[in-house]
């Protein structure tokens, strides 16, 4: 009889840390989840304030069509793609980007831009969404990590294996960002 509880412990015990490592991963695969959100929030932030910009900007910079035709296009491709693949999605975001850091920099050409009340707000509450854009994917980045390494590490990959959990990819910083920038005086 004694051996008979003694499997009972071990099998309560097995079912335990089963269901505690099941419940670790499913967790850890909401806050990815919850992390994308926060991503998808500010793109759509973003993508709102654009078309505000584009209009500001169209009346000063008549000869810069196929910057702001860029801009609303990538705009649009990011505003219809919805969330299933997050990497191309940051891909056209990065690309977006930089067209806006293009838009930016139209307001040197032009003097009455650049000092235009409208311009110079909506300039900054783009900028301020940028850096919530780059907060969002370091936590979105944290949170894929901390996911696949549960997936990686025993006993836990055991779970996830079973349980066809699979791994996220974390979103990669594009090559443009990478390089030092030349400072010269």
């Amino acid at each position: 009889m004694g051996w008979i509880s003694g499997i009972i412990v071990v099998a309560a015990i097995i079912g335990v840390m089963w269901v505690s490592l099941y419940n670790a991963l499913v967790k850890n695969k909401l806050w990815v989840t919850e992390a994308w959100s926060q991503i998808d929030v500010q793109l759509k932030r973003r993508n709102d304030l654009i078309p505000n910009m584009i209009e500001t900007v169209k009346g000063y910079a008549k000869y810069e069509q196929e910057t702001l035709t860029k801009v609303i296009s990538l705009r649009n491709m990011i505003a219809d793609m919805g969330s299933e693949d997050p990497a191309k999605k940051m891909e056209l975001s990065n690309q977006l980007s930089s067209q806006l850091k293009t838009v930016f920099a139209l307001a040197e050409a032009y003097p009455d831009l650049k000092a235009n009340q409208n311009f110079l707000a909506l300039q900054e509450e783009l900028s301020a969404t940028e850096n919530k854009i780059a907060y969002a994917r370091q936590l979105y980045n944290s949170s894929v990590t901390q996911y696949n390494i549960k997936l990686g590490t025993f006993p836990s990959n055991i779970v996830a294996n079973i349980h066809n959990f699979r791994p996220e990819v974390v979103l990669a910083t594009p090559e443009g960002e990478k390089s030092v920038p030349k400072v010269t005086f």
